[in-house]
């Protein structure tokens, strides 16, 4: 069997020495077994076979249109990884190659002819000067195509949840693969002219494409340069085990899958899974997923799903976004979508079914918990409003009681309102329909804080000095918006002062600074402690009633401060 030279040789240097090594062994081994081949021509065919690796055996798939590759694809790891060429396609191709001279050994390079250096220099100018001028021939001369167009093609891998895409270049004439990105990138930044087949013959500008192609082009060129210089920078990887990035499609990374949605939005493109092309549209919008509580009988209910969960649908990760693929359809949804609507949906396909049953006895858990994350998904229609109002909870009150210890901690005591019932949650559970939610976010706040849970008496303590300090000066402004506060009168008279000072006589007896202060808003004989803690630029000082004294950016705190360190170095 006879196939294109160009193509297997492009395949095996893809490859690298190591696969094409390991391959000839496979053959010479006999280890492949074809399990069908459709063969036109040389340039028209594919081949299935079953290889015999070291630990299972691998299917492999091999397909060439119009002399391009247009599929490769084997069940091992290194393809998955590698995304590309592995020894198993190599010895496949190595298998049915009847005009293979790559195995040989490569001719012996010509001797060297004396002036070679000198022919090299003639040459590099020469050439340089005469593309210039074959450039302006063809620009004057040549017909060459205009409104090329740019088409792009998704490959997705079932197995790794991966996607990759590659791409074709052409006119409404005859399109061809671009099978290799880094030559194009190439092209396109030196302004070359490449011919890529009979009916395809193009100067790499970007005046050449068709305007709407243009961000497609651009998407190419930035990921065709990522390609280009890991490769380039990994040279001695690169040699041994073929390319480090393939060079003829491009992995769609979380962001590139973003970038390429953002082209495509909208319009129809070629999809291959599992060696079927398809076409898929990229949908800005999310899938209409609904789901439909019913009432059973009596004591059972059902959430109901309205698609079918086993495997019709894969979600994929994006930066910014979340995908929903189906047969025809990639959706483009936000990350909150993903943690309600989609995470229902994954407790039916986890579960293998269309439909959730539960009891009448744990409607409030699913009125409490459930629906307030999927309401706008989630149908009510077929149950009874009466039914609804039974189970659906009240608006979620709470009520904080604030106080000071004998030891200056903060005690706080919280209570949850329904209606016209008041629990404490720390100590009580009643059986009614509660905002399950809420509440633990609301507890969650005091954990955040910094109070403890004195679990004994059902209230929390808040015992650190710097968070007292900051529940006063900032926290208590959060928790006054979110919850109803009632403090005790030695709550409401703890404050947070600014240190003032009245009038300051100085003098100085006997080489001593002699202070005479009066008005203090502070016991004076703390101005020692204050000072200290105010070096050392604390931002507050707690004193011994319990107040707090603020010490950022005072000018009076830092006046004396500077009178005092001044007079001692003066002395």
């Amino acid at each position: 069997m006879f196939i294109n030279q160009t193509i297997a040789k492009e395949l095996y240097e893809d490859a690298g020495e190591s696969r094409l090594q390991r391959a000839k062994e496979y053959v010479k081994q006999r280890r492949i077994e074809i399990e069908q081949i459709d063969y036109d021509n040389m340039n028209n065919f594919s081949v299935s076979s079953l290889v015999d690796g070291n630990y299972n055996e691998y299917k492999v798939y091999i397909s060439v249109r119009n002399g391009e590759l247009d599929s490769l694809k084997c069940e091992c790891e290194d393809y998955k990884t590698h995304y590309g060429a592995c020894k198993h396609i190599i010895a496949t191709m190595l298998e049915i190659d009847g005009n293979s001279k790559y195995s040989k050994e490569q001719n012996k390079s010509k001797p060297k002819e004396r002036y070679s250096n000198f022919t090299d220099l003639i040459n590099t100018f020469y050439d340089e000067e005469m593309k210039l001028i074959d450039n302006d021939i063809n620009e004057q001369i040549i017909s060459l195509d205009k409104n090329v167009s740019l088409v792009p093609k998704i490959i997705f891998d079932s197995y790794s949840k991966e996607m990759k895409i590659e791409f074709k270049i052409g006119t409404k004439k005859q399109l061809y693969k671009l099978r290799d990105l880094v030559e194009f990138y190439n092209l396109m930044i030196n302004k070359e002219q490449y011919k890529y087949g009979a009916k395809l013959n193009i100067i790499h500008t970007e005046e050449t494409f068709d305007k709407c192609d243009i961000p497609i082009l651009n998407f190419i060129m930035k990921h065709a340069e990522t390609i280009k210089y890991v490769n380039n920078n990994s040279n001695s990887i690169y040699r041994y085990y073929g390319k480090v990035l393939n060079t003829g499609s491009i992995v769609l990374s979380n962001t590139a899958l973003d970038e390429i949605f953002e082209i495509l939005q909208n319009k129809k493109i070629p999809i291959e899974k599992e060696y079927i092309t398809t076409e898929i549209e990229f949908v800005n919008n999310t899938p209409d997923i609904r789901f439909e509580l019913e009432k059973i009988n009596e004591r059972e209910y059902k959430l109901i799903c309205n698609i079918d969960t086993y495997n019709t649908y894969e979600i994929i990760e994006g930066k910014e976004y979340t995908y929903f693929l189906t047969e025809d359809k990639l959706y483009r949804c936000s990350k909150k979508y993903k943690e309600t609507t989609l995470k229902l949906l994954e407790v039916f396909k986890r579960n293998y079914t269309r439909e959730i049953k539960f009891s009448k006895n744990q409607m409030p858990n699913f009125f409490s918990i459930v629906l307030p994350k999927v309401e706008d998904s989630i149908t009510l229609d077929t149950i009874d409003e009466e039914e609804i109002e039974q189970y659906m909870p009240k608006k979620l009150g709470v009520k904080v009681y604030l106080e000071f210890n004998e030891k200056n901690y903060i005690i706080a005591k919280v209570m949850f309102c329904y209606g016209e019932q008041e629990f404490n949650p720390l100590q009580e559970n009643p059986n009614i329909p509660r905002e399950v939610l809420e509440e633990a976010e609301s507890l969650n706040k005091f954990r955040k804080t910094g109070f403890l849970l004195d679990k004994k008496n059902a209230r929390f303590i808040l015992a650190d000095d710097e968070k007292i300090y900051n529940f006063l000066y900032q926290d208590i402004n959060e928790y006054m918006q979110k919850f109803e506060i009632l403090a005790t009168d030695d709550f409401k008279d703890k404050q947070i002062k600014k240190p003032k000072m009245g009038t300051i006589g100085v003098k100085i007896e006997n080489n001593l600074l002699s202070l005479d202060v009066d008005n203090f808003n502070f016991d004076k004989e703390e101005l020692k402690e204050i000072l200290e803690k105010y070096r050392l630029k604390k931002k507050y000082h707690r004193l011994k009633n319990g107040d707090f004294l603020n010490l950022e950016e005072n000018e009076d705190i830092d006046f004396l401060n500077n009178l005092i360190s001044g007079t001692r170095s003066k002395l």
